[in-house]
């Protein structure tokens, strides 16, 4: 205890040396966040902690409000539809500046969306992009972008940071060093330095007056904002209640009452948030193909109990793959294996022929029933080891096998497996289930290697419609199939919260990507 003490008045101290009275007098945030990214690149890296910073350093052409459904202006002031869904014509915002000075013309946005097309980009996740065929700047002010087929998505995927325009000069320019040692936007705030596991230094952007209309206030109101890696749960609390930090989005589960009681500290909660825990199946594994045995290992899991355990209470035990907020959410009922039911469980592995042994373990034709689970270390290992011992309830023995993250990426691309752990944000139905169930997916992101004509088919319908109901019956239709098909084991959908120390108002938390301060507007001193 006294080491740990020891250690978080050191980081603590180090914190102190980030505000000097210098940076103060410009009137310094310093936001504290658990882990840092790969690189601040939008076609390079899908990690939270890249979109929080970028949101801020960068704009899209179209914004997202909190419910995370109202679509707004970003870029663009305006869009237009094509009736066959094919072409959308946005028109650009007069007067937008980079950080570097130079305007923003739509041969910027043409740009931004040919570097991420590019196949030496290696751009990631390109399916939120729809099946582009062209992308052109008719004007300075008129950006056309033209698909294939409808993608009926769309508009909600260019709320999200992979669809941040850049300076596309300066990333040719820099090439593997953009996003790493510069970075030319043109939202509220310029990138000045990252020193990577440490911190990132982001200034006030002088030209920015052009933010969404979620904020009253357009403008950025702090001078500069220091984002610091502080991976301990002890001291990021610390921090926040010596003012050595200003406000973090990364709050300890067992922290968020403490924060509360305190009158000097604000604690808002998202009220809209899809961020999903789960465990995965690959259901061509011999020990995980039976239908059965997933339903029965779904049974097995106390979600409620694990929930709790976990988030303290705060988060809500998963009967379902996605949030029930979400766009395009399916309310019809669910199949009746998610929720513990020790007793069914044993039914359906009794029927699926795995008896118990002496060591109440089960086997069949001599082969035990112990599915190798592949996950990461840190916050996953409490929710493995408590899945792991409702499983052993049931006469299931799973192992174990954790991993750092710089590690487990690479192992989860792998076939080795039959069960593993994974969390991900998404901003509709249809966003997540193209996401990890589309056959073309396999092996990653489908890593339960899910290969379905029908959901194929039904996944095209919903991103092709042309209306409303038929893209969220189609999805309706792929998310009671998978859920049926019991190929996850959904575990809860976590909260977010947003703390934030007596020198700063009040702030309300954004749900998007993770990224609860969004683009850094509400930010403002008391």
């Amino acid at each position: 205890m006294i080491r740990r003490i020891l250690m978080a008045s050191a980081a603590v101290a180090a914190l102190c040396a980030v505000a000097p009275t210098a940076l103060a007098q410009q009137r310094s945030v310093t936001l504290t966040r658990e882990i840092d990214t790969d690189r601040y690149d939008p076609h390079r890296s899908t990690a939270r902690s890249t979109a929080e910073v970028l949101f801020m350093t960068n704009d899209t052409l179209v914004a997202l409000d909190y419910d995370l459904k109202t679509l707004h202006p970003g870029l663009a002031q305006s869009w237009t539809i094509s009736p066959d869904g094919l072409t959308y014509t946005f028109k650009l915002r007069p007067g937008i500046k980079f950080c570097s000075g130079k305007t923003l013309t739509a041969a910027d946005v043409v740009a931004s969306y040919n570097r991420w097309l590019d196949p030496e980009t290696k751009g990631v996740v390109l399916a939120r992009m729809g099946q582009v065929d062209a992308i052109t700047a008719p004007d300075e002010s008129t950006v056309v972008y033209k698909l294939k087929q409808p993608f009926s998505e769309l508009l909600f995927q260019m709320t999200q940071h992979f669809h941040v325009v850049i300076n596309a000069e300066q990333a040719k320019q820099l090439g593997q060093d953009f996003g790493v040692k510069a970075l030319d936007g043109t939202g509220p705030y310029c990138f000045e330095s990252w020193t990577p596991r440490d911190q990132t230094v982001l200034v006030r952007n002088p030209h920015y007056q052009w933010g969404p209309a979620i904020y009253a206030d357009p403008k950025p109101k702090v001078d500069r904002i220091v984002w610091k890696v502080v991976p301990e749960e002890n001291t990021r609390v610390n921090s926040l209640k010596t003012a050595q930090s200003d406000a973090t989005q990364y709050v300890p589960y067992w922290a968020v009452k403490e924060l509360q009681a305190d009158r000097r500290m604000t604690v808002a909660k998202a009220e809209n948030y899809f961020w999903t825990y789960f465990i995965g199946f690959k259901i061509d594994r011999d020990l995980v193909s039976d239908l059965r045995v997933r339903r029965a290992m779904n049974l097995a899991v106390d979600q409620k109990g694990l929930t709790d355990a976990v988030t303290f209470g705060y988060g809500d035990a998963a009967n379902s793959f996605l949030s029930p907020s979400v766009l395009d959410y399916n309310k019809s009922p669910k199949p009746e294996i998610y929720g513990e039911n020790a007793a069914e469980a044993n039914r359906l592995l009794d029927e699926a022929g795995w008896r118990r042994g002496a060591d109440g373990m089960r086997t069949k034709d001599g082969k035990k029933l112990a599915p190798v689970f592949y996950g990461f270390t840190g916050f996953w290992k409490e929710i493995a080891e408590a899945v792991q011992g409702d499983l052993r309830k049931v006469g299931i023995d799973m192992q174990l096998q954790l991993f750092d993250a710089t590690v487990a990426w690479g192992k989860l691309a792998t076939q080795e497996y039959d069960a593993f752990g994974m969390s991900f944000p998404y901003v509709s139905a249809g966003d997540a289930l193209n996401l990890y169930f589309r056959s073309a997916a396999t092996p990653v992101p489908n890593r339960v290697n899910w290969k379905d004509p029908e959901t194929d088919e039904l996944l095209a319908r919903g991103s092709s419609a042309l209306d409303d109901k038929t893209r969220a019956d189609a999805f309706g239709r792929v998310q009671t199939k998978v859920e049926e098909a019991a190929v996850w084991i959904p575990l809860y959908h976590e909260p977010l919260f947003l703390a934030s120390g007596a020198k700063l108002k009040p702030m309300r938390a954004h749900g998007i990507y993770g990224a609860g301060l969004y683009k850094g507007l509400s930010l403002e001193f008391k």
